[in-house]
């Protein structure tokens, strides 16, 4: 768990950072079941923030519906993080986004092959990735979206409960 400034950091460590209103939080979490690994983040604001925290927080939403509809079989990882990665560049945010897309999942949290350029990886169904696109406003704040999708015969699926489409505010 990250706050404020914290969260513009995609593998922030803990720190004496105090949560205040205002304030961006992102929620990274994961577990185990039977030797297989789950991973999901979610954005949410504490209290109210800027217009721009929440337009942002759409952008990546939209960026992470993109590289779920590429993902399908006879695709490359690399063109999944391509949909994501030019959502987030249209929107003029290219730069901000600072990791790859996604990355496998299974016995291991992190695994390959990789939602990233250069990866040319055929997606196959059953295989299961991480779908994490995010923006990071160096000292300000960031917004990332994670959920597990698992390639099926005909496209990609969800393994999570969806991402709510608007930036939750927690009062």
């Amino acid at each position: 768990v990250c706050f404020g400034p914290n969260t513009a950091l995609p593998h922030h460590r803990t720190d004496a950072t105090q949560l205040v209103a205002g304030s961006m939080v992102i929620l990274d979490l994961g577990g185990c079941l039977d030797g297989y690994q789950s991973d999901i983040t979610r954005t949410v604001a504490y209290g109210q923030v800027s217009d721009e925290a929440a337009h942002i927080y759409d952008i990546v939403y939209e960026a992470h519906v993109a590289a779920m509809e590429a993902a399908r079989p006879g695709v490359t990882c690399e063109s999944v993080d391509a949909a994501a990665r030019n959502t987030i560049a249209q929107a003029g945010y290219g730069p901000n986004f600072i990791h790859r897309t996604g990355h496998g999942i299974g016995l291991s949290t992190h695994e390959p092959p990789n939602l990233v350029e250069g990866d040319r990886t055929v997606l196959q169904p059953g295989m299961c990735f991480s779908d994490e696109p995010g923006i990071y406003l160096s000292g300000r704040f960031g917004v990332r979206i994670e959920n597990i999708i698992t390639i099926t015969g005909t496209g990609s699926r969800s393994l999570n409960h969806p991402a709510p489409s608007r930036l939750p505010v927690l009062e």
